[in-house]
């Protein structure tokens, strides 16, 4: 079989449900484009009031329960993961169960999926941030007729892992953009590049990318990096750590949305903007929204971690629905820089779709389409 590895052109916390199911609702075929993708659901969703009369799109099918394997469930970073795989459950009249780790502890993941296996659960997905040890488990359920599907992190393309699709940012391209982001903000000297958890499939290939660009530029750029650990308590400790023996850096940056917000808050706490020091990273955090806005940090970048859970859930079904034939597709969640200028609407509105409220509402367009 072989792996499909082209992606789409780039362009608060839910309680913990491990163990539990809540309703919330191997051939690697095709290429599935976001957008395209995005554009079915849109219909999908905007027909679920006027075919529900008629039972609904789709025949009477068994309420299929999907697992979610995850290696920081209670991180805030996952709330609008969380929520976009009940919302696509819901449409669809499905279960899901969340479970994993808290500290990216990779037995307990394999642990959860082995009871999702002995459970025979319908579909699989888990976040497979370790290139050798989701192998067997993953082998198992397919063996099984579980079908399994990687979100958030993947394994290498040539690690033997036969998941069906990858559901996520193309990682290592994120990390590209993000180098090539930070040379045209720092010309010479000692930047930091920090990572919560070094390894991490979730993460690594980001800081891989940055430092390849970063390293061939030719600039007088040198790099530390820093491990941060796997809370954002440690994440932000450790910054602001680095930072105070460090005070000659001229950038620091982070993989990883924990770090991100420790960048930002150092960089507020010590007013290093004003000092020339430039500082990015990922995700979404509300801290680290404030911050850019206020002209502490450059920027974040958002990968949709929504995307990652509705997606996912959209995929296993059409797979089961359609006894394999559809799907299954790997689907890039996008990257999209958020700076000074664009982030207003990111603090104007308090959606699901950034996890910031729990409230289903439709949200009026607040940012320009590109033409």
């Amino acid at each position: 079989m072989s792996r499909l590895d082209e992606f789409a052109p780039v362009q608060p916390v839910v309680p913990e449900q491990t163990g539990n199911a809540q309703a919330s609702g191997p051939d690697r075929r095709g290429l599935l484009k976001g957008a395209a993708l995005g554009s079915a659901l849109s219909i999908l969703a905007g027909s679920r009031s006027a075919l529900a009369a008629s039972g609904g799109p789709f025949p009477a099918h068994p309420k299929w329960r999907f697992v979610f394997v995850n290696h920081v469930t209670t991180n805030p970073f996952f709330t609008p993961t969380q929520y976009g795989m009940q919302d696509a459950a819901a449409l669809l009249g499905c279960e899901t169960q969340w479970t994993g780790s808290v500290t990216s502890d990779v037995g307990q993941m394999v642990s959860a999926m082995n009871s999702a296996i002995a459970a025979k659960a319908s579909a699989i997905a888990v976040s497979i941030i370790d290139p050798h040890a989701f192998n067997d488990p993953v082998q198992q359920a397919l063996a099984a007729g579980i079908p399994v599907f990687s979100y958030n992190a993947d394994s290498p393309a040539d690690s033997g892992n036969k998941r069906l699709a990858y559901i996520g940012q193309d990682l290592y391209l994120a990390g590209v953009e993000m180098g090539h982001r930070i040379l045209s903000l720092v010309d010479s000297g000692p930047i930091a590049l920090f990572i919560a958890t070094p390894g991490a499939l979730n993460i690594q290939p980001r800081l891989d990318g940055a430092s390849d660009v970063i390293k061939k530029s030719g600039k007088a750029i040198t790099i530390d990096v820093v491990a941060t650990g796997a809370t954002v308590n440690e994440e932000i400790s450790k910054v602001k750590a680095y930072y105070l023996g460090h005070q000659h850096v001229k950038g620091m940056f982070a993989v990883d949305g924990g770090t991100t917000e420790g960048v930002a808050e150092t960089m507020d706490q010590y007013g290093l903007a004003a000092k020339g020091v430039h500082g990015g990273g990922f995700d979404l955090l509300p801290r680290t929204l404030e911050l850019i806005k206020k002209g502490s940090m450059d920027f974040t970048i958002d990968q949709q971690p929504y995307l990652q859970g509705f997606y996912t859930v959209m995929e296993m079904f059409t797979f089961l629905a359609s006894g394999g034939l559809v799907g299954p597709a790997n689907v890039n969640t996008g990257l999209k820089f958020v700076t000074k200028e664009n982030v207003g609407p990111y603090l104007s509105t308090s959606t699901r779709y950034e996890g910031k409220s729990s409230q289903s509402e439709i949200v009026p367009l607040t940012v320009p389409i590109a033409g």
